[in-house]
């Protein structure tokens, strides 16, 4: 793993976060709790799930990149035995979990999508902690932590998610870097 890919990836995070805030007007709260049959708010979710797919595919392609070059510079093998564990102890969860977001879009409860991912990606950081530096567990908890949070105060749910995804991961990643990868 790469630090330099955490720092990205929360970048990313952030950057989605302000974009469905400002320009898709995505509150959680609201939409959790006013359904609306005016139309508006499909065209905003569709906005706001193809934001998210992008910044997904950003993260995964720029951790993948970077963690190859990581690996490219020490001489070692990026697919190996630990890495296909990891990659199946990541992907249960994250499965699961999109799975789920995908049943809670089609029966209109988006207010529970924030909290969710970030729930279930603290499930699968932790799942991978033992493949991996022990700090992915660490941010695994915090990430579940945020998750709970998120899903108790879902009027913030977007807040939280940009703090778990954007912050923690920008934070998280300057550690992994000055620690791991100077």
């Amino acid at each position: 793993l790469s630090g330099w890919a955490g720092i990205m990836a929360g970048i990313y995070a952030l950057s989605g976060a302000y974009i469905a805030y400002s320009v898709y007007n995505f509150n959680p709260d609201q939409i959790l709790y006013e359904v609306s049959n005016s139309g508006t708010g499909v065209s905003n979710l569709s906005g706001v799930i193809f934001l998210a797919v992008i910044i997904l595919l950003l993260a995964i392609s720029t951790a993948i990149f970077l963690s190859y070059n990581k690996a490219k510079k020490r001489k070692e093998s990026v697919w190996n035995a630990a890495s296909k564990q990891l990659l199946i102890n990541m992907g249960v969860p994250l499965a699961a979990g999109g799975i789920l977001i995908i049943i809670l879009i089609s029966k209109n409860l988006l207010g529970l999508i924030a909290p969710l991912t970030l729930l279930f990606y603290g499930i699968a950081l932790y799942n991978t902690g033992k493949f991996t530096y022990n700090e992915v567990k660490f941010l695994g908890l915090i990430q579940m932590g945020l998750g709970l949070i998120a899903a108790y105060f879902i009027e913030y749910s977007l807040l939280i998610w940009a703090l778990g995804f954007g912050v923690v991961h920008i934070a998280y990643g300057i550690y992994l870097h000055l620690r791991y990868d100077r």
